[in-house]
């Protein structure tokens, strides 16, 4: 159950605010990072597993100090649990959802030489991470792109600055015309976090019943009384 916890919001829902996020600043990442240190084979598998551990215990810590109440359908059961989860990203520091989807897009993108390449590595993305495009962004960004493309006479490259401004401005009209805000991504961020709560204490559940009626399959615990999953305390289960 832990291990559970610990591991969850894999998936992603609220696709909608992902993909408003991502569209509010979509060459972000145009820019190169500098690339991280070398390390041998033995030695960065030894800080990898270091690292995991760590987070691992830090996590737990959170897990077994915090109250959770397994009840998808009350609200403040599930503001509890996100604010339980936020806590163990900060603590343990993990990633964020959105946070996730931005590290996936900066890393997949990172030296490729032109815009074009760079919209349709981000549908491929969007693709595999099972979101849609509700809004019809992706089409309105890739119109962008072939106008300013038209004007250049020639593919618009990451390090043209002066052609990679004039796209941003057609993106800050896509943005303005879809009622994008950047000052409003802080709630969309919370609003996401909300719905992948809800989404994991309905798993949470199912997985507790579950595990309840398998147990009471067994002729020690036939007799026993089944529990509501909302009044079992994870903390007795880790």
């Amino acid at each position: 159950m832990a291990f559970r916890l610990f591991s969850k919001s894999r998936q992603l829902y609220g696709s909608q605010i992902i993909l408003q996020q991502k569209h509010v600043v979509p060459v972000r990442s145009f820019a190169k990072e500098a690339a991280p240190p070398v390390l041998k084979g033995d030695e960065m598998l030894k800080n990898i597993f270091l690292e995991i551990k760590q987070k691992y215990e830090t996590a737990i810590g959170v897990l077994r100090k915090e109250k959770i109440t397994i009840d998808p359908e009350d609200p403040a059961a599930v503001n509890q649990y996100a604010k339980v989860m936020k806590t163990v990203r900060e603590k343990a520091d993990l990633f964020s959802e959105s946070q996730r989807v931005q590290h996936t897009i900066q890393t997949e993108t990172q030296g490729m030489p032109d815009a074009r390449t760079y919209l349709l590595t981000l549908k491929e993305i969007r693709i595999k991470r099972g979101l849609t495009d509700d809004l019809g962004a992706e089409a309105m960004m890739m119109d962008a792109l072939e106008k300013v493309e038209k004007e250049l006479k020639k593919p618009l490259m990451r390090n043209d600055k002066k052609g990679m401004a004039v796209l941003l401005a057609e993106f800050d009209k896509i943005n303005k015309k879809l009622g994008i805000r950047k000052e409003d991504l802080p709630k969309y961020e919370e609003q996401l976090e909300l719905k992948i709560a809800k989404a994991q204490l309905e798993e949470l559940k199912m997985d507790a019943v579950e595990a309840m009626e398998t147990q009471r399959k067994r002729e020690e615990f036939k007799d026993e009384p089944v529990s509501e999953t909302k009044s079992l305390d994870i903390r007795n289960f880790i």
